[in-house]
């Protein structure tokens, strides 16, 4: 299941929402035989599986049939009458995300237990700055990286207008650095790269293609990182195991939540099977 992007528009501003599936399942088979080792109760299972794990190790075939129970009368006991979550702890769900924010992306971090694994800024924005070294061979610097930045399409606020005053100021920090620098083409553009400023001298787009085309510096973010604002679009890949995910829902699926992580929250629900949000997630 997946949650397709779409906007919404926020005291005035436009956002896009982020998108969402589910890579891996480990099922909650694994659950109940951490609950029924707890009580050593294999033979009041009602899952054949999970009783014929009284007495001997599990098959392969025994084994993929666990990961496919899609119900536990225990396992719901123990996570609504007797609270005994931490049996959740043993299955896992990961989702990749797109489209999500930095500034979702700091809130996210506050959730101890989750692995977590983000599109670096360090190694991935060497297209914002090609936009800025081939900006300067244009007669409206400014405008040309506007015009190749927006269209990256890199921001989540989805308002042109909005995206040129976040845009102008990454160029603006751009330019205050180049002036600081004496080296500052040495870290914005690969080795390799640096013959082609005198190349295509007076010729922005030429530049801006060449650089593109060429090596790329990898590590562009280690000097630049400063221009990112909290708009820039995160993808990640998260998995939390289900007493977190709990948690996680129980927290950011609220009123009081920011409405960013609110809105990737409700897109994680929308891809969760029903079998795991049916023990951490009370019905209406």
């Amino acid at each position: 299941m997946s949650q397709e992007s779409e906007f919404e528009t926020i005291e005035g501003i436009r956002y896009r929402k982020p998108s969402v599936v589910l890579l891996a399942e480990s099922g909650i088979g694994v659950s109940e035989v951490a609950a029924r080792t707890c009580y050593d109760s294999f033979c009041s299972s009602e899952n054949e599986v999970v009783q014929s794990l009284e007495d001997e190790l599990p098959t392969e075939e025994a084994l993929r049939e666990l990961s496919a129970i899609d119900d536990s009368k225990l396992l719901d006991d123990l996570a609504w009458t007797y609270f005994h979550h931490s049996i959740l702890e043993h299955t896992n769900l990961s989702y990749l995300i797109r489209g999500t924010s930095r500034g979702v992306l700091q809130e996210h971090a506050r959730h101890r237990l989750q692995a977590i694994s983000v599109r670096s800024t360090r190694y991935t924005m060497s297209s914002v700055i090609n936009a800025y070294v081939a900006s300067l061979e244009d007669v409206e610097p400014q405008e040309f990286f506007f015009r190749k930045v927006n269209g990256f399409d890199m921001l989540v606020t989805a308002e042109e207008a909005y995206n040129r005053i976040e845009i102008e100021t990454m160029f603006n920090k751009l330019e205050f650095q180049r002036k600081r620098l004496d080296d500052f083409f040495l870290k914005a553009v690969a080795k390799s790269s640096l013959p082609l400023l005198d190349e295509f001298q007076a010729n922005s787009e030429a530049l801006f293609e060449a650089l593109q085309s060429g090596k790329k510096k990898r590590n562009v973010g280690d000097a630049f990182k400063h221009i990112v604002t909290d708009n820039w679009k995160v993808d990640m890949v998260v998995t939390f195991n289900l007493r977190s995910l709990k948690n996680y829902f129980s927290l950011r699926d609220s009123g009081a939540a920011y409405f960013q992580i609110r809105w990737l929250a409700r897109a994680m629900k929308a891809a969760t099977p029903k079998k795991y949000l049916k023990l951490i997630v009370k019905e209406d």
